[in-house]
């Protein structure tokens, strides 16, 4: 069966499915651009589970694109705050500026204006014109393009921004007039049925009749590019207290973990005595050794295998922002790769 008759027949077998079996999700509330924008930016790299909370206190601490324009880059990062990749927040302000600045404050409309904004490329602009504004822009992601792969048994790698794009246009000829709930039922259609880790459940899926793998085929699918190998890099990270304060000292303004704060460190994995001596060239005086600890931190093309040791301080040294606990909570946006010594 060749691709595009497969493709034909997938609206009236999802968009059912879809009003029966979609998840209640608080960005499926409403249509609202700004919700639709700011939901899909928290799921890149996130599970939806661990979206819901941050996704419900952004918009309580910025309610609209103006507010989130005026944003104090403190609170936003802040906020922001164990979801990782802080770019994505950076990109929301430098976008909801640029809506105020070139669009009188009024999300855009049309595709190509809502792709130039700062952090949205063609997939986040191809939900949000297709679910806010009912435009038959496909959004493919890795949801989408896994179901694509199985059902057509292809053996292309989707990883291949050629196969991305055949894949968009292909499901751009079989849109239908309700655009925005085709393009969720294909997305969950991947994230409950079609799922990436384990099998698919084949007995729940509305166009497993249509599927060419689905008799164990999917095992191999999709076939994915090698990723490349990530680079180890070793550090050695200090929890030092004195009285109820922690040492914190901020990142450069560029860089990965730009401008967020962190716990001091420094290249390289120092034994305990090193570890001291060090602290001594600082002047913080260590005064006990309290515990050592490992951790691991994988960032997208870097490992970092960090050594960390929980030191009691006689003095404060002035190069560190030395915070009391309730100020660490409110105040400090802490990367998880430091956050989960805390």
């Amino acid at each position: 069966m060749a691709d595009n008759e497969i493709l034909s027949q997938l609206p009236e077998r999802l968009l059912p499915w879809f009003a029966q079996n979609k998840r209640s999700v608080p960005w499926r509330a409403d249509r609202e651009p700004y919700h639709v924008w700011l939901s899909e930016i928290m799921l890149q790299q996130t599970r939806v589970e661990a979206v819901k909370g941050y996704y419900q206190r952004f918009l309580q601490a910025f309610p609209t694109v103006r507010a989130l324009a005026q944003a104090e880059d403190e609170q936003l990062l802040k906020l922001w705050e164990g979801l990782g990749y802080y770019s994505r927040a950076r990109n929301l302000k430098k976008a909801a500026k640029l809506i105020l600045e070139q669009h009188n404050g009024s999300f855009p409309k049309e595709y190509h204006a809502v792709k130039a904004l700062p952090g949205i490329g063609e997939y986040t602009a191809g939900a949000i014109c297709s679910i806010c504004f009912e435009q038959k822009t496909p959004a493919v992601d890795g949801n989408v393009l896994r179901v694509f792969a199985r059902m057509t048994d292809c053996h292309a790698a989707v990883t291949d921004d050629k196969v991305k794009t055949y894949v968009r246009e292909a499901l751009a000829g079989i849109y239908p007039e309700n655009a925005g709930d085709f393009t969720q039922a294909l997305m969950e259609l991947g994230a409950t049925v079609c799922v990436p880790n384990g099998a698919p459940a084949c007995e729940l899926c509305p166009i497993s009749d249509l599927c060419l793998s689905k008799n164990g085929g999917w095992k191999n699918l999709p076939v994915k590019a090698p990723k490349k190998t990530r680079r180890v890099e070793k550090k050695t990270v200090f929890i030092l207290t004195n009285e109820d304060r922690l040492a914190l000292v901020k990142r450069p303004d560029k860089g990965l973990l730009a401008g967020l704060w962190q716990l001091p460190d420094t290249e390289g994995t120092l034994s305990e005595q090193e570890a001291l001596d060090y602290l001594e060239s600082l002047g913080v005086c260590p005064q006990e050794l309290l515990k050592r600890a490992e951790k691991t931190h994988v960032f997208t093309h870097i490992t970092w295998e960090m050594t960390g040791y929980y030191v009691s301080c006689a003095a404060r040294q002035d190069d560190f922002t030395w915070v009391s606990e309730a100020a660490l909570s409110e105040g400090y946006s802490v990367p998880t790769a430091y956050r989960q010594f805390l």
